[in-house]
Order: C-alpha cells, then sequence, then structure tokens
C-alpha cells in the first residue's frame, strides 16, 4: 500500500506513455476502425480498396482484383500510378513508406493529387498495416517492381527493387493479426456486397473477387466480376428489382453543381414505402443529411409545381378535398444520391450523416432542373406519378383518421395500454424489456416464468399483418399492429415536409424482445414484425432496442445431465460426447420442443428469458440498400427468390436488417 501511495507521489514526466508511429493503432483499435469483431475485420479490406477506388475516382484506374487467399490473407491489386517511391523531402524516407507507416499521411490531403477521396475515417491504408501480423506491399511504376514488407507495422527492410513490369498500380497483401481481432474469417457475403456497392457507384470500374480457399462442400472456389457500365442506373434497377414498377423508366441524372459532382436514379413502383440511398464519396449515409434534404425538397416543389400546372390533377385533387404533402410524393419511390464533395463534414450518431450546408442547395438545382425537364417530356409517366401521389394523399389522410380513432378508444376505455400486455413494475424504461410473445400459450407460460419487475408480456394472436403489401392507414387499422405501438410507447408525429416520424423519445422499455417458435411459422412472424419496424419505427433498430430470442430446439437427457440444444449441431455434439448411450446401454432421451407453449415456465425462463443465459440476437441497419432489398423480396408477391433465399439460408437467416 505504502509502494502504491509512493508511486502516485512520484507521477513525473517519466509516467507519461508515447506511442510511437503505428502502436497507438494496435493499442486502441476500435477508435480507429469502429471495432475489432467481424465489422471491423472486414474494414481492413475496404480501406484498402478505397485507395484502388480513390485512383478511380481521379481517373488513372479502371480495374481492381480483390482476392481472399487460402491463407485467410487478403490480396487487392488496381492498375492504377502506383503508390510514389521516391524520397520524401521532409522525413527522408520512401513515400511508400510513409504512406504504409505513418497515419494520416497520404496524397488524399494535396487536394491537388485528389479532388476528392472515399473512406470515412480517413486512417488509410497504414491502420491495416498496423493491425496486420504481415504485410507485403508491391509498387508497379516507371517499369519496376519496388517492394516492402512489415510486421505489425514496423517495415523489415527499407523498399527495395524486385523485378521490372511494363504496369503500373499497386498490390497489397495483408494478413489481419489474430492477436487483435475475434476472428480473422472473412465473409464472402459481406465483402462481395460492398464490392458490388463500389462497382454501382463508380461506373465503368471492373472490381473482380475471387474466393480462393476451396468450398468444404464441392472443393471449388469462386469469382465473380463487379462491373456496372451505367452506374447508379443500374444500382437503382438493382435495388427495386422484386417490386413491380410504376413504369419501366429510371429517372435519371448525372451533373456539377458548386464544384460537386451530383448523380441520382429514381424509379417508381407499386408499393407504399419510401426507399432512398445516399452516398457521400461511396460512403453509405444511412442517416441522411444536407444532400437528402436537398432531394426531398427538390422532388416535392417540382411535382407539387407540375401538379398545379396541370388542370387535369388539380381538378382531382381538389375533388378529393385532400392536401398534399411531402411524404405523398416519395410513396413507392426508390432512389440512389451520389455525390462527391471535397471536404466531407459528417455528424450523427454513427458520424454517417452529411452536415454540409452547400450541398442542400446544390442538389436541389440539380434534381429539380433534371425532374422539370423529365415531366415535361414524359406526361403519361407525369400523370402516373401524380395519380400515385393522390392515393398516398388520400390514404395519409385516412391513416390519420384510423389513429385519431384509436387514440379517441384509448381515452374513453380509461387508458393507453390493451388489455393483453402484462406490464412489469418498474416504470424506468433503461431497466425494462418486453416480450412480443407468438399466441396465447406461450404468452400464459411467459407470464408466470418472468421477472415481473422488469419484464413485460405482450401476446400476438395469429400472424401480424405484412406491412409491405398494405397502404398505410391500413396499418393502423391493425389490431396487432396497434397493440404493439400503444405498448413500445412510439408516437407517430408529421414533421416539415410531411414527413410521418416515429419519435422514440417516449419509448417504455430499453429491449423489445421478438419471442416465436423456433421453427419455419415462428420465423415468418420473425421477419413480418422486423419489417413493421423496418418501415414504420427504424429508429427502434438504429437506436439498438430490437432484438430476437433464441428458445431451444432440443432437451437432450443422458442419466442425470440434461443440456439444452439450440441447434441440431449441438445435439449432435452431445450424441457423439456421450457416445449415443451405447457403452452403458443407457439410452438418450431427446426431447424436440415444437413450440415455447410446450415449455413449462421455469423451462422458458432458464433457456430463452433469463438475461444471464439467454441468447438475444440484436437486429441492427448493417446495410440500408441490402436490407431494404431482404424484406422486400421476402415480404413480396415473387416467389421463386424467396425460396431459393429460404434454401440457403435454412439454419439461421443473418439479415442485417
Amino acid at each position: 500500500m505504502a509502494e502504491n501511495q509512493e508511486n502516485e507521489n512520484n507521477y513525473s514526466a517519466s509516467n507519461i506513455q508515447v506511442l510511437e508511429g503505428l502502436e497507438a493503432v494496435r493499442k486502441r483499435p476500435a477508435m480507429y476502425i469502429g471495432d475489432i469483431s467481424e465489422k471491423g475485420l472486414h474494414h481492413l479490406i475496404n480501406e484498402t480498396v478505397d485507395n484502388s477506388i480513390d485512383e478511380a475516382m481521379a481517373g488513372y484506374c479502371k480495374n481492381i482484383e480483390v482476392s481472399i487467399n487460402e491463407d485467410n490473407s487478403v490480396t487487392v491489386e488496381d492498375d492504377g500510378r502506383g503508390i510514389p517511391v521516391d524520397e520524401h523531402k521532409k522525413l527522408h524516407k520512401s513515400a511508400l513508406e510513409v504512406v504504409m507507416t505513418v497515419l494520416h499521411a497520404g496524397g488524399k490531403f494535396d487536394k491537388g493529387s485528389y479532388k476528392v477521396s472515399g473512406g470515412l475515417h480517413g486512417v488509410g491504408v497504414s491502420c491495416v498495416n498496423a493491425l496486420s501480423s504481415h504485410m507485403k506491399s508491391q509498387v508497379f511504376r516507371d517499369g519496376k517492381i519496388y517492394q516492402q514488407e512489415y510486421e505489425k507495422g514496423k517495415p523489415l527492410y527499407p523498399v527495395k527493387v524486385v523485378g521490372e513490369t511494363d504496369k503500373t498500380g499497386t498490390r497489397q497483401q495483408f494478413w489481419p493479426d489474430a492477436g487483435i481481432f475475434t476472428t480473422t474469417v472473412f465473409q464472402w457475403d459481406i465483402v462481395a456486397r460492398r464490392m458490388r456497392e463500389l462497382a454501382y457507384l463508380n461506373a465503368g470500374i471492373k472490381i473482380t473477387l475471387s474466393d480462393l480457399r476451396p468450398d468444404p462442400e464441392t472443393g471449388k472456389t469462386r469469382t465473380e466480376v463487379f462491373h456496372a457500365k451505367d452506374g447508379l442506373k443500374e444500382f437503382v434497377r438493382y435495388v427495386d428489382r422484386h417490386r413491380q414498377h410504376l413504369f419501366d423508366d429510371v429517372i435519371y441524372l448525372k451533373t456539377e453543381k458548386q464544384n460537386i459532382p451530383i448523380e441520382v436514379a429514381v424509379m417508381y413502383n407499386t408499393d407504399y414505402t419510401e426507399n432512398i440511398h445516399s452516398y457521400v464519396n461511396n460512403i453509405n449515409t444511412i442517416e441522411g443529411g444536407t444532400h437528402l434534404q436537398g432531394f426531398r425538397t427538390a422532388l416535392t416543389r417540382t411535382l407539387k409545381a407540375y401538379a398545379d400546372n396541370d388542370p387535369q390533377i388539380s381538378k382531382q385533387i381538389e375533388k378529393a378535398k385532400i392536401e398534399i404533402a411531402g411524404e405523398d410524393f416519395r410513396e413507392g419511390l426508390t432512389a440512389v444520391i451520389s455525390i462527391k464533395v471535397a471536404e466531407p463534414q459528417f455528424e450523427g450518431q454513427t458520424k454517417t450523416k452529411l452536415g454540409n450546408s452547400e450541398v442542400s442547395g446544390a442538389v436541389q438545382q440539380a434534381v429539380g432542373e433534371a425532374l422539370s425537364n423529365y415531366l415535361e417530356e414524359h406526361p403519361n409517366e407525369a400523370k402516373l406519378i401524380c395519380n400515385k401521389v393522390i392515393l398516398a394523399a388520400t390514404a395519409r389522410v385516412a391513416a390519420r383518421k384510423a389513429r385519431e380513432s384509436v387514440q379517441r378508444k384509448n381515452v374513453m376505455s380509461g387508458g393507453g395500454l390493451p388489455g393483453k400486455l402484462a406490464d412489469c413494475s418498474n416504470k424506468d424504461p433503461k431497466d425494462c424489456e418486453i416480450f412480443l410473445v407468438e399466441g396465447d400459450s406461450a404468452g400464459g407460460s411467459a407470464k408466470q416464468g418472468r421477472d415481473r419487475y422488469t419484464q413485460a408480456i405482450l401476446p400476438l394472436r395469429g400472424k401480424i399483418l405484412n406491412v409491405e403489401k398494405v397502404q398505410r392507414h391500413r396499418v393502423f387499422e391493425a389490431e396487432s399492429v396497434m397493440n404493439i405501438i400503444q405498448s413500445i410507447g412510439v408516437r407517430f408525429g408529421v414533421e416539415d415536409e410531411g414527413d410521418f416520424e416515429a419519435n422514440t423519445d417516449k419509448l417504455r422499455y430499453d429491449k423489445i424482445i421478438i419471442m416465436t417458435d423456433a421453427d419455419v411459422d415462428g420465423s415468418h412472424i420473425d421477419t413480418l414484425i422486423m419489417t413493421l419496424f423496418y418501415r414504420y419505427m427504424p429508429k427502434v433498430i438504429e437506436q439498438g432496442h430490437l432484438y430476437i430470442a433464441t428458445p431451444p430446439l432440443y432437451k437432450c437427457t443422458y442419466k442425470k445431465v440434461s443440456e439444452y440444444c439450440y441447434t441440431d449441431q449441438q445435439r449432435q455434439a452431445f450424441l457423439d460426447k456421450y457416445g449415443n448411450g451405447v457403452e452403458d446401454g443407457k439410452t438418450i432421451h431427446t426431447q424436440r420442443y415444437k413450440g415455447l407453449g410446450e415449455m413449462n415456465p421455469e423451462q422458458l425462463w432458464e433457456t430463452t428469458m433469463d438475461p444471464k443465459t439467454r441468447l438475444l440476437k440484436q437486429v441492427t441497419i448493417e446495410n440500408a440498400a441490402d436490407a431494404d432489398e431482404i424484406f422486400s423480396m421476402l415480404m413480396g408477391d415473387d416467389v421463386e427468390p424467396r425460396r431459393e433465399f429460404i434454401e440457403k439460408n435454412a439454419t439461421y437467416a443473418n439479415i442485417d436488417a
């Protein structure tokens, strides 16, 4: 104790730790790449590919090859100019070594080299180097092959010439450090999703993705080429491919306003939701920002002006006795917005909301001009859009009346909570959670087995409404939907431009847990409820409040040993562990749970509800375009893609949405 006291009193300059070079990245990796799980691991590929994409945006690169190698290292090669290798005047070492070993070093900070650049964190390939156990850089430039290798970010030798070549470009290979990441196994689907996105956002670039790890079942490797000649036109068709189009045209613009390159592609479909995906310098701005604001304002103003100036449409609106709001113009709209900004200012919870004020006016001007021209040149399509807008406005008014009717009923009945809700006694939302339970039988077991102080139970009768296929007022007329909305405390209001916004300020529970049977019907109900939240209450998901409970499939018993098994693999492992009971003649008893209602309250608590032992899956929106596509496909009319998805993901559908 005395020694500790003496150390505290002798606190001096010698106690200050200075992390040199890339040591800071290795010490606090999450500060630089977000986290050290699967998401952070894949960010290494994104950071490396971003350098090649920057070369492409500057006009010097056409081909990018990404390979996941057999040893789980990754190689990224491009045909750009190649990283400079001459001596850096200030640091007196090769520019390649500076780029690879010094944070925030690179051509992106010199606006003469790159007008705009991608990448959210701006830490570049040096961060990848720091978090790799080994890395090899090769530069093809001036007829020579230059090379340098690194161990945990530190150069093993000075940059040297290892051969001759007639090509230009950069080749990076890295081995993620297993001592830093929780996993070092790259997932094809995650990498392919981002490469596809980059190909759409950068028209004409060819990205070849190869997985050189043999498939365990077929022994084959895999290669896919992503190349979009028409860029966003193809992207918006890809996003909208599971929907029925209002008309087949893509409303498209590519221009530059106030030195800001702007590209937008728009389609209308017969559905009732708005699907807008916005990007700044290839970054998915999931929280929107000034570019999205500019787009929405232009869309509302231009369409409203067109409707006002068309006598036939004006007469329809007058006859319907409705006021058109901003959200009405966006029902059934799918759009992709991509802009390039030299100095993007990001804000918001996840640093993916654009804050540059000058962008809004530029996007407004560009979209307004392009849309006005399109409507004038395509009167038939313009009338189809306006007719859909009138229907949307009529449905919105009906939805408002439906909500008001429900609120009046609540007031008349003396309370705002559904009668089926078994609420918890704790009134602090931070400590409370609600289980949305399939059926009265399971609801009864859950009510008996729960912790009454912190856990509320809402039984849901039958299958919930498929909100993907109905107009908005039908959603608010559905009892099961309103029970959920009233129970969790979400309020709906109208913002400046008529946006129908779910307000989570009065949310009554920190965790909203979907608890259904571990079968096909249960999975269907999970998806229906997730679709309701994704389409009508996305903030609940964005703020991390939505979860899915994982009930066990089996209870395996051998002698006095009992174990709950959540997958067929766990059950098989139990059988293997005890040799199927053959050795001593004792049998292994396996109980298959067909539904939550088959469990008694104690079993349900122990396996699925007890915070100490349960397994919850948090629902997240990792990739909005991907999530939107999955929900549209699962909830839509097209059977074949849905069947393929279910067959491929029969064990566990990992929907990041």
